[in-house]
């Protein structure tokens, strides 16, 4: 008799589903490829797998197939969203509800806010060509897709306060959609604040029709930095694997959907 005691199997861990939105756009795909790619290197052995709601493949729907299809049974569905609004509330939500019913699915958290995606701003206005230095003379628009949903615009905004609190001569928020004031607005009215430079950081995941939107209003009103969007940023990978631990732990309790 071995004098070992056996060790029990632990279970796999449920597979990560990055749920994007999708777009025309091929950089934006590219740029969702490159973040998981980022998430796969931080986590080692854990499976990720990308699915898309619109324009791009593979489809959410098709990869929740695959997956029960391979016999896979825990899976956390990640939106690849800054705040909740309508994909996180009600589109995302709908195709999971539809999924195989083998598969036991929690839907995570979106991304935002989190003072990783925060730190990751800076690190892109930094990129930019904004030194240290400059912060305490520079107003910042800190520049968001926009949306209908009331509870996503007063999530900018309070992102916008707290950030002004970090040592930058202003902060203001702005929209590319659905609400104003448009990045135009906002450059224009920190120069009227009395700042020394504007920067312009978009509050955005992937580049697309409304980032290149962000980025003309900030050429039109002749802002001093453009910084570019979040991307593959390490921080923006580190709040996947954030948001990613907090939905799996209650998932053997039952499911999420």
């Amino acid at each position: 008799m071995s004098r070992h005691p056996v060790q029990p199997v632990q279970p796999a861990q449920p597979v990560l589903l990055v749920v994007a939105h999708g777009s025309r756009d091929p950089r934006h795909a590219a740029t969702v490829h490159a973040l998981v790619r980022r998430v796969r290197s931080l986590r080692r052995g854990l499976r990720v797998e990308t699915g898309f709601l619109d324009f791009d493949l593979p489809s959410l729907r098709g990869v929740l197939e695959s997956l029960a299809a391979q016999g896979v049974r825990d899976v956390v569905a990640l939106p690849l969203l800054l705040t909740r609004a309508f994909h996180a509330k009600t589109d995302i939500p709908s195709v999971l509800r539809q999924a195989p019913s083998r598969l036991r699915i929690r839907q995570a958290d979106v991304l935002g806010p989190s003072p990783l995606l925060t730190q990751a701003l800076e690190r892109r206005l930094h990129e930019a060509g904004l030194s240290p230095a400059d912060k305490s003379s520079t107003g910042v628009v800190l520049a968001s897709a926009g949306s209908s949903d009331p509870e996503a615009i007063a999530v900018i905004a309070d992102i916008a306060r707290e950030w002004r609190r970090r040592g930058w001569c202003a902060v203001r928020p702005a929209f590319a959609s659905a609400s104003p004031p448009r990045t135009e607005d906002a450059v224009r009215a920190l120069r009227s604040l009395g700042c020394a430079k504007v920067a312009v950081a978009p509050y955005v995941l992937a580049p697309g029709l409304l980032p290149d939107r962000i980025a003309r209003g900030a050429a039109e009103a002749r802002a001093d930095v453009l910084a570019d969007v979040l991307g593959p940023a390490p921080e923006v990978a580190r709040v996947l694997l954030e948001r990613y631990d907090a939905a799996r732990l209650p998932l053997r309790a039952g499911p999420g959907i």
